[in-house]
């Protein structure tokens, strides 16, 4: 399972469909995580990626250091699920899905992510598995960052 974090000061999620656009989730200060889940992914590799987005240090302390998670800034978590993080890139001039898990087990991980992460103490945000969606953000640094669950 991998994530694609940014640091955020806002980040929002909105659903296009024929009706237009509706806003799925938003956040102000805090992470936006890209999800890919790929073959192979368990609840334990969820879980594995979930203490890494909970507990990684990449807000600043009163001394400008990347220290503190997004726990202790107090910030929030907005989960995308993105199966082309998934993509084997390393051939060609086009991406191959063959690493990424079938739709009903990444649907199935990435919801079991979410709820996991609601068990917390932080809000937590999130688009719509398979949906066509408009993700927008303010990088705060930027901060950028693949993790590996």
């Amino acid at each position: 399972m991998k994530a694609l974090i940014q640091r955020v000061s806002r980040a929002s999620v909105e659903i296009v469909d024929g009706a237009g656009a509706r806003t799925a989730g938003a956040i102000d200060s805090g992470l936006l995580a890209l999800v890919g889940v790929e073959k192979g992914d368990t609840q334990v590799s969820a879980d594995k990626l979930l203490h890494k987005l909970l507990h990684y240090r990449v807000f600043s302390d009163a001394e400008g250091k990347m220290n503190l998670n997004v726990q202790q800034a107090g910030g929030g978590l907005l989960l995308v699920s993105q199966f082309t993080l998934a993509a084997d890139t390393r051939k060609g001039l086009r991406p191959s899905f063959s690493s990424a898990a079938p739709p009903a087990e990444g649907e199935r991980l990435f919801n079991h992510l979410v709820e996991q992460a609601r068990t917390h103490s932080l809000a937590v945000a999130t688009g719509e598995f398979g949906a066509d969606m408009q993700v927008a953000l303010v990088n705060d640094g930027p901060v950028t960052f693949l993790l590996e669950g």
